[in-house]
């Protein structure tokens, strides 16, 4: 008799994460001073378009008293510096604080001299080439090659342990635009898919009836905004309860909430808990006023260094949570509002860094929740209609 295997925890999928962040990229094989203006200057071009962070570890061994509050006893010590803000642990970060820390970031640039990436940049280095063959063992992803002054072929060992070496870009230091151009080229390529996600699972209980079945296009509205949404989308799914599911057309994809309870909150961090490296353009079944012109907007303007994009309401100028896209690194500030207990979308997006913008036509955002707003929309639809 053979048993089953007894799992202890639930099989959850997990991102994509390195030690800091989705993308990350350690910096080996020259000085540290090499290392850090490197590192500076690839940021410095960066950083108009893309949120860029840096890890090292400090020099100074001689530097054993704890900084100001923290010599006395306390664990944390917060202080706004006016132009940015500094936070002093006592206690060490491990892999999970570090990706909680870094996970709002675009690029994470790591001096590999002393901290490890799930990417390497490997420097061809004379002056550390004792150095680099101790750590060829951490050279499990290397991206790029580049040449240091003085150096002009790669090292034997560096051969040996990356066969495909010779397909890797191979630069001279000094090459800065090239360098750069890689970055760039890694970032976009590292552009998480997009998604798409119409949420169909509430009671709509002021309406009095399923609000993802009204026919105001020639189908239900659930299949209507879904068809809407395919062709910005790699996927697209409706959102429903585990009820509703069964009645979901099997020609459509459907995603069964698995956050109970948390309405719109609840179906969004369902999709991306199933699918957590993916990028969600979520949108409400009750909008049947919604153009491709407006969903083609958002897309363009989609900005992946903030958690979000979305419009500005033309009723009260808070950001519509409804009509979103929301990036992969909203799921872990989604839930840590939910640990604070909200469960509001519009409430993260107004307390996050988001990219807001003014919809091209502020009707398409009208949304349905009542038998009087329902009569009053078919009234538009029909002169819509008449005046095509």
């Amino acid at each position: 008799m053979t048993l089953k295997e007894h799992k202890k925890h639930t099989d959850l999928k997990r991102p994509s994460l390195g030690n800091y962040n989705r993308n990350e990229y350690a910096i080996v094989g020259a000085p540290c001073t090499a290392i850090k203006f490197l590192a500076d200057q690839v940021i410095n071009a960066l950083s108009p378009g893309y949120k860029c962070a840096y890890a090292d570890t400090t020099h100074n061994d001689d530097m054993t008293l704890l900084p100001g509050r923290l010599s006395n006893g306390a664990a944390i010590e917060y202080t706004d510096q006016v132009n940015y803000c500094q936070l002093n642990y006592k206690l060490p970060f491990n892999t999970f604080k570090l990706r909680e820390v870094f996970a709002d970031c675009n690029l994470v640039l790591v001096n590999g001299n002393h901290q490890q990436a799930k990417s390497q940049v490997v420097i061809i280095s004379e002056s550390k080439k004792a150095s680099l063959q101790k750590r060829v063992d951490q050279l499990t992803n290397v991206k790029m090659l580049l040449l240091a002054e003085g150096t002009n072929e790669v090292f034997s060992f560096i051969k040996e342990a990356i066969p495909d070496w010779h397909q890797l870009p191979l630069y001279r230091m000094n090459d800065t635009d090239n360098i750069i151009t890689f970055f760039k080229k890694e970032l976009q390529q590292a552009t998480p898919v997009l998604n798409g996600l119409v949420l169909a699972g509430g009671k709509s209980e002021r309406m009095g009836f399923d609000k993802g079945a009204v026919n105001w296009h020639g189908k239900e509205q659930r299949y209507h905004m879904a068809d809407l949404l395919k062709p910005f989308c790699n996927e697209v799914f409706i959102s429903c309860r585990r009820d509703q599911q069964q009645d979901i057309d099997p020609g459509y994809l459907s995603a069964m909430d698995t956050f109970t309870g948390l309405g719109p909150y609840g179906a969004i961090l369902s999709a991306l808990r199933e699918k957590p490296d993916s990028a969600w353009l979520v949108v409400a079944c009750d909008l049947p006023l919604l153009s491709v012109n407006t969903l083609q907007y958002l897309v363009a303007n989609r900005n992946t260094s903030s958690i979000a994009t979305t419009y500005q309401s033309p009723h009260d100028n808070l950001p519509e949570p409804l009509i979103t896209i929301w990036e992969p690194k909203s799921y872990p500030v989604l839930l840590s509002f939910l640990a604070q207990g909200y469960s509001c979308p519009r409430k993260v997006l107004i307390n996050s860094e988001i990219t807001l913008l003014n919809a091209p036509d502020p009707d398409d955002l009208t949304n349905v929740n009542t038998p009087d707003e329902l009569v009053k929309i078919k009234r538009v639809l029909h002169q819509k209609i008449a005046a095509e």
